[in-house]
């Protein structure tokens, strides 16, 4: 198969000593003047990136956050990584008023709502089951034992305070999620108390673990829908992420691409393969520039919190683009307007935003690989701007490797449009066969696609 991946010096000088190895070992080395120190103690194994709920008296049904106040929401969650030892974040960043959780449990999902008898798990922050979350605050847990299996799903049980309501969430999460009748329901075996569901993330953010391999370590895939897994099958775990996560355990190899600059990891040029999570921190309708009512932060301004200081992350898969570009040509509408700013953008634009988050990405120590935009069915104007950031991303040496998903996906025939066999049906999202021809064009920095 043609490699789909381009790699710029920087990327082939830290990779030129490992030919021939099953995993591409990235040389970690200290901080300037800095001591070598252990490797960090969490890795993440799944996360999710937060957005603000809209805030209008009156919202579509879209957008209507299920009743929480004393309930138990129960959510399942698919981790990446294995480990003996766990630590949730639950987080009240976007916040405006106090998020009072009485009690939570790790617990293995059975079908459904049910989880596993005898395998709920109480965690507790500083020693306790309740905590009380200031707005703008996140909390991670104290260390829960409890043994995390890659791509075994995991209930995690949240009671809401009497007062409580959802300000935030994850809006396509692409899984069932649910909410009990009043009462405190975290420790239920039984699903029955769980009488709504929802297909959002809320409150949670972060499951990292305790791997028994020193160096594990995280990619994390940011961007917009096309990232989030839009379109796929839902319950399914389609998204590319997900199924790079699926073909790397399948292909039995365990790459180990180590934070190459970072002041906290140790050299990890040590013998053997070691585990890599695969994480998603893709909004649907995120742009590069411009934050929404709807559809999150910009990736400019969230990348840092939802990327560059994910615990365990060396290496970040940035697509994004083709809303900005399509935005700013959407009708303006009165009351909740989701795609407001219409800001039209450039490709000199776009550019100087991949710069900045490229510089912050760097200055973490980590590695950032530029995807590029898919097809789209562009008019000629947008799709010659799409055209420009794309020749741009392959041949700007700005990031450290490429990942050419517009090639993998395009028609060959139509270039401006997606392969049929790749469309979901809108010609902007790929199907699931799309993404899983991301996914292994992505794996192709990997030495497991390496043939």
């Amino acid at each position: 198969m043609q490699r789909l991946i381009r790699f710029f010096p920087v990327w082939r000088r830290l990779v030129a000593g490992v030919a021939g190895t099953l995993a591409v070992a990235l040389a970690a080395h200290a901080h300037a003047q800095a001591p070598r120190v252990s490797p960090p103690s969490w890795t993440t194994s799944w996360n999710t990136a937060l957005q603000e709920i809209p805030r209008l008296a009156e919202l579509p049904a879209l957008y209507q956050a299920p009743a929480v106040a004393g309930r138990t929401v129960r959510q399942i969650i698919v981790p990446t990584l294995s480990g003996t030892t766990a630590q949730l974040r639950i987080s009240n960043r976007h916040g405006t008023r106090p998020l009072a959780i009485m009690g939570v449990t790790l617990a293995h999902s059975a079908a459904g709502a049910a989880i596993v008898p005898g395998s709920a798990s109480v965690v507790t922050f500083g020693g306790k089951r309740e905590v009380v979350l200031s707005p703008g605050m996140e909390m991670d847990s104290d260390a829960i034992p409890f043994k995390v299996t890659r791509g075994a799903p995991i209930a995690v049980s949240l009671e809401a305070g009497s007062d409580d309501v959802m300000q935030a969430w994850h809006r396509i999460a692409g899984r069932v999620s649910y909410v009990s009748t009043v009462g405190r329901h975290a420790e239920d075996t039984s699903a029955a108390a769980f009488t709504v569901r929802f297909t959002q993330y809320a409150w949670i953010t972060r499951l990292a673990v305790s791997s028994e391999h020193e160096h594990a370590g995280a990619l994390v895939a940011i961007g917009d829908s096309i990232t989030d897994g839009l379109r796929s099958t839902f319950g399914a775990d389609r998204s590319w992420p997900s199924v790079l996560s699926r073909q790397l355990a399948a292909a039995g190899a365990k790459p180990a691409i180590a934070k190459p600059l970072g002041a906290n990891h140790a050299d990890a040029n040590a013998a053997g393969p070691k585990p890599i999570a695969v994480l998603n921190a893709g909004i649907s309708g995120n742009r590069l520039l411009s934050g929404s009512a709807c559809y999150g932060d910009s990736l400019e301004s969230r990348f840092e919190h939802d990327a560059a200081s994910v615990p365990g992350a060396h290496t970040v898969v940035v697509l994004i683009g083709i809303n900005d570009l399509n935005f700013s040509s959407m009708p303006v509408r009165r009351g909740l307007d989701c795609d407001s700013p219409h800001r039209v953008v450039s490709a000199d634009d776009m550019i100087a935003g991949y710069r900045r988050i490229i510089a912050i990405a760097h200055r973490q120590g980590l590695l950032v690989l530029g995807g590029t935009i898919t097809p789209a069915t562009l008019p000629p104007e947008r799709e010659g701007i799409r055209l420009k950031i794309n020749e741009w991303i392959r041949d700007g040496r700005a990031f450290d490797g490429v990942v050419d998903f517009d090639k993998a996906l395009r028609d060959p025939g139509h270039p401006n449009q997606l392969r049929p066999s790749f469309d979901s049906g809108d010609h902007v999202h790929p199907s699931d066969a799309g993404y899983a021809a991301m996914a292994t064009t992505a794996a192709g920095v990997l030495p497991a696609a390496r043939r």
